[in-house]
């Protein structure tokens, strides 16, 4: 994830031909997902119509991936939980798109919660040759009942009223310029959708609800359609 600066004079800046919003000092966010390609273009407008090109190289990272030639990937899905699964991508997806105003994405993150982190983002397994789902964030384990805090300010945009299959009691929270976080398995929600959060402020407590072994924080964060590293985010975990 990247802050940039806009030249002055520039009216409006691009990543790969899509617009990104400026704030009125010139400031814009971008970030790369785990499987983006080695390199981006990110442009600026002036009104005269000239416009300045940057090209911009992603390096590549080493993933955590785990080969395991004698397991099949699972159980075929049943219709029902496609049918509630639907459901539920469809409140995760509406939440995504409302937007919500708020300058958290300015902020230094902090760690939601403090611990041992047992699973890194980008891991991933190969059951028999059919790769599964890369994991899409880092986890955090902790008792049942931990506290968690907001990394940064936001907006609550989905609390759910009720353990989704996969993610359990699932929080999110709009930092603003297409960069959210969400908190999964949690044991409880403490605050509603609208609420305005700060910095620090706690949001709930961990538990082990949906498809979870064990009680820990799941943190993920998105910008925009990119999955991106929450540990690169927030920096080094603290001691304990």
């Amino acid at each position: 994830m990247v802050i940039g600066t806009a030249p002055a004079g520039a009216v409006a800046v691009s990543l790969d031909g899509t617009a990104l919003p400026l704030t009125g000092d010139n400031r814009c966010l971008i970030a790369f997902g785990r499987d983006h390609g080695p390199a981006a273009t990110i442009e600026a407008r002036f009104a005269d119509g000239t416009t300045t090109r940057e090209p911009l190289t992603i390096a590549p990272r080493q993933w955590d991936i785990q080969s395991l030639p004698n397991l099949p990937r699972g159980t075929t899905p049943t219709p029902a939980f496609l049918a509630r699964r639907k459901i539920e991508l469809a409140q995760i997806g509406a939440a995504r798109a409302r937007n919500a105003t708020s300058d958290g994405w300015q902020q230094r993150f902090q760690w939601p919660a403090i611990g041992r982190i047992s699973g890194v983002f980008g891991s991933q397994r190969i059951y028999a040759g059919e790769p599964g789902a890369p994991h899409s964030g880092v986890d955090v384990a902790r008792p049942e009942g931990t506290q968690i805090v907001a990394p940064a300010d936001g907006v609550v945009i989905l609390a759910a009223a009720a353990p989704f299959t996969l993610e359990g009691n699932l929080l999110m929270v709009d930092h603003g310029m297409g960069l959210n976080s969400a908190f999964l398995h949690l044991s409880r929600i403490d605050v509603k959708v609208g609420d305005v959060v700060r910095r620090g402020q706690p949001l709930g407590a961990i538990g082990k609800t949906g498809r979870a072994t064990g009680p820990h924080l799941h943190w993920a964060m998105k910008w925009r359609d990119e999955r991106i590293d929450p540990q690169l985010v927030a920096g080094p975990m603290p001691p304990a």
